[in-house]
């Protein structure tokens, strides 16, 4: 039958299971290794490359920025523009707002939440 389990599969699945978590922890181990070597040689959350023989390696930054809704909230609602308020702060009329100059980036100190990611990217060439 195509729906039986047998022993040899959930031992199967047990030992794939196990070989998994090693080459996650292995894989770990040498990611942090490699943030450790950029972060040393470019510096911590900059981007950067090496070239090893027919390797290369690279790091990439990505940052994202967001509004902290309660202080933005509060900023706003202090500045009489409760246009710009939903539920929480409209990230695109405070960039229009900001754009237009109806509200300055002073206005908003305090207000921005930066998050930086690192991705690592290793690519064998020919």
């Amino acid at each position: 039958m195509a729906n039986m389990i047998t022993k040899d599969m959930l031992a199967r699945f047990e030992e794939l299971n196990r070989k998994k978590k090693d080459l996650e922890t292995e894989l770990d181990k040498l990611k942090d290794l490699f943030h450790q070597y950029f972060d040393t040689a470019v510096g911590k959350n900059e981007k950067g490359e090496v070239k090893i023989n027919n390797y290369r390696l690279q790091r990439q930054i990505r940052r994202a920025e967001r509004f902290d809704p309660v202080p933005t909230v509060s900023k706003l609602e202090e500045l009489n523009l409760i246009d710009l308020i939903q539920k929480r702060p409209d990230e695109g009329k405070i960039k229009s707002a900001l754009d237009l100059g109806l509200l300055k980036e002073q206005d908003l100190e305090g207000c921005r939440i930066s998050k930086t990611t690192a991705a690592l990217l290793i690519k064998k060439m020919d």
